[in-house]
């Protein structure tokens, strides 16, 4: 069967997918499936979050109400950060976060959603759906009886939210920065202290101090959760997030209960979640940007030492992991000759007009 040959019958209730199709006697004999999907991130977050209730009526849509997906926000059934972990037990069928919240466990999970230095959006698509990604990550998740699907990407991030300014590598000593994944772990390397904190729990972290600076999106979300009113200084960019994907996480024995219909009708909402997502954060991330400079965030460049200091790092990290880690290894190769591949593409053409068009203004 090609899954990604469907058509919604509009006004007959009905799914015809590749060779399998819910109409008619087959549809009222379908089982009615009722799933709970849990996240890591609050409702606050309406552009992370939205994508989660659009899924579920997506589903429900394709399926004739049959498949039922409730969604949940982080803390409402789990903390955010154990939303992979409950979805590996069953606790529920299915959860959407950030692999790279699960680097403790295994360096590979950063692969699922970004590394350092890595690839953007549209590559890290790529990757996925076209350059054999994502059927190397399946095979990696299935040791954590967990199907994947991505499903958002938020673009490039911002460096964060600095509550002094960093002129250079040495200010980053001892600073308390709130940064998840293998991001955290080069910081670390720089001198600083990495912390890793749930979307929600940031602000007040950071408004009485606890922390010294840190990392979420972008200007639209940033904006909505307030950080500009305890810290001025706004960096760019993340290095360590240059295309986030955000995915869906299934629990494998929930996955293969499915019937097939249902299955495709999770993967193409699924689907259109993650091009979505970055569509919306493209659309309003400019003005928001405008409104954050007008109420005096002073925007700032990571120093050049940073940076060059930052990529010293990210590659040392990935060829000691690769060293330890076969599996890390395996999925590192990989990604790093498309990587290559990409890099050398984009220099030709989407680097080039990209840096032009600024200059003609």
């Amino acid at each position: 069967m090609q899954r990604r040959s469907f058509l919604l019958k509009a006004g007959t209730g009905s799914v015809a997918v590749g060779s399998t199709a819910l109409s008619g006697s087959a549809l009222a004999a379908a089982p009615t499936v009722r799933w709970r999907l849990v996240s890591s991130f609050p409702k606050s977050l309406d552009t992370i979050w939205g994508t989660l209730p659009k899924l579920a009526s997506r589903v429900s849509e394709l399926t004739g109400g049959k498949f039922e997906i409730r969604p949940f926000a982080a803390g409402e059934i789990v903390p955010g950060l154990q939303v992979m972990d409950a979805v590996q037990s069953g606790t529920v069928e299915c959860g959407h976060s950030a692999g790279y919240y699960y680097v403790g466990k295994d360096a590979s999970f950063a692969f699922d959603s970004a590394l350092p230095f890595g690839l953007s959006a549209r590559q890290q698509n790529a990757w996925f759906y076209n350059g054999g990604g994502l059927q190397l990550m399946r095979e990696f998740f299935a040791k954590y009886n967990v199907i994947n699907f991505p499903g958002g990407n938020t673009g490039a991030q911002m460096g964060g939210w600095w509550r002094t300014e960093i002129k250079s590598l040495a200010d980053l000593k001892g600073k308390k920065v709130r940064m998840p994944g293998l991001g955290g772990k080069i910081m670390s390397r720089l001198g600083a202290v990495p912390q890793t904190i749930a979307g929600g729990d940031i602000y007040p972290a950071l408004e009485k101090g606890t922390i010294d600076a840190a990392e979420w999106v972008g200007p639209y979300d940033d904006e909505k959760l307030g950080f500009y009113k305890v810290a001025k200084y706004y960096y760019y960019p993340g290095f360590w997030e240059p295309g986030v994907t955000l995915s869906y996480y299934v629990n494998l024995e929930a996955w293969k209960k499915l019937p097939e219909p249902y299955k495709v009708a999770f993967e193409m909402a699924a689907a259109e979640a993650n091009l979505q997502m970055l569509a919306q954060y493209d659309a309003d991330n400019p003005a928001a940007l405008n409104r954050l400079l007008q109420a005096d965030v002073q925007l700032r460049a990571f120093p050049r030492d940073i940076m060059d200091a930052a990529y010293r790092e990210a590659e040392a990290i990935y060829a000691e992991e690769s060293k330890t880690n076969p599996g890390f290894k395996k999925i590192f190769d990989h990604w790093n000759r498309f990587r290559n591949d990409q890099r050398n593409w984009f220099r030709v053409t989407e680097n080039t007009m990209a840096n032009f068009v600024p200059r003609t203004k």
